[in-house]
């Protein structure tokens, strides 16, 4: 598949932006982040604009961006239409959660309470919902099984710790619990990601020349002409293809860039305190965001559509 960049600016920005939010949300419900004032507003405000920014760059992708509206009348069906109702409706809980907790901490506790959760409810089947505007497109394999909804919501929430992480170090806040999360979630992103691949380079699609065909009674199916005489836009969106060589170096800076090397910069903040940590996490952001987006690259590039095989592929 072709990567398009607001595709995969959308994908990273807003699920950053929902794993901070979903953290400063359950951490301040939970009294873990007894967050100051600027802080707290400007840990919130770096999630609603990652959100807001990812969700309108989305629509660049559309034919016609001011229809955009329309597909959230289709929710019974598809779940981009889900997604976008869950978007616009998360918007609310959430909402009135930061600015209960920076303006009117003192009231209403336990209705605010209620709304907090349901904030956190929002958030994951936001994701969820993302995840499976790809999961559950049976042509293309890669994209058509378990580890793709998993792999959204783990990564949302841990660059979303990446990046509170960074914003507690900027403000001379040192949360352990934070650091450790990040580093359990690094790992377990990396591990994750690394099971992925390998399920998608020793599993194949179900569809073949044959089976496309329908004519698998016969034989084996061979192109004996092309259809067109230059590329067209399914061969250009849909055929994408990256040579082998390139994808084994992407992974690589995948794994080192976006959850070893932040990893290791986690553990060092241990050891580090005041402008030398602060410093340290704003790299390991830094780092993480280049891993993250190249990770997405790779989750568009690699992925072929059952509809190559009409064009000479021999594998979805």
């Amino acid at each position: 598949m072709h990567p398009a960049k607001s595709v995969i600016f959308f994908t990273t920005a807003s699920g950053a932006g929902y794993g901070l939010l979903f953290l400063l949300l359950a951490g301040t419900m939970l009294n873990i982040l007894a967050l100051a004032f600027w802080p707290l507003f400007i840990g919130f405000g770096i999630a609603f604009l990652l959100i807001t920014a990812g969700l309108l760059s989305s629509t660049l992708h559309l034919g016609h961006p001011e229809r955009a509206w329309r597909a959230i009348s289709q929710w019974r069906s598809s779940w981009l239409s889900r997604e976008g109702v869950m978007a616009l409706f998360t918007f609310a809980p959430t909402g009135l959660y930061a600015l209960h907790r920076l303006f009117f901490s003192d009231l209403y506790g336990g209705l605010m309470l209620l709304i907090g959760v349901l904030g956190l409810v929002s958030i994951a089947v936001t994701v969820y919902c993302t995840a499976m505007i790809y999961a559950s497109l049976r042509p293309i394999h890669a994209w058509f099984n378990r580890y793709v909804p998993a792999g959204y919501l783990l990564l949302s929430l841990t660059t979303g710790v990446i990046l509170l992480n960074g914003l507690l170090a900027l403000f001379g806040y040192a949360i352990s619990s934070v650091v450790w999360l990040a580093i359990i979630l690094l790992v377990i992103a990396a591990l994750w990601k690394r099971a992925y691949w390998r399920f998608l380079d020793s599993t194949k699609s179900i569809s073949t020349p044959e089976s496309a065909t329908g004519l698998g009674e016969f034989g084996t199916v061979n192109l004996l002409e092309s259809p067109h005489s230059e590329a067209n836009y399914l061969m250009k969106e849909m055929g994408f293809r990256i040579a082998r060589k390139h994808s084994a170096k992407l992974r690589r800076i995948v794994i080192g860039a976006g959850f070893l090397l932040p990893a290791v910069l986690m553990v060092l903040m241990f050891s580090f305190a005041g402008p030398a940590a602060a410093a340290i996490s704003v790299v390991a952001v830094i780092s993480a965001g280049i891993g993250v987006v190249v990770e997405r690259w790779l989750f568009f590039a690699e992925a072929r559509h059952a509809v190559g095989l009409y064009y000479g592929a021999s594998r979805a």
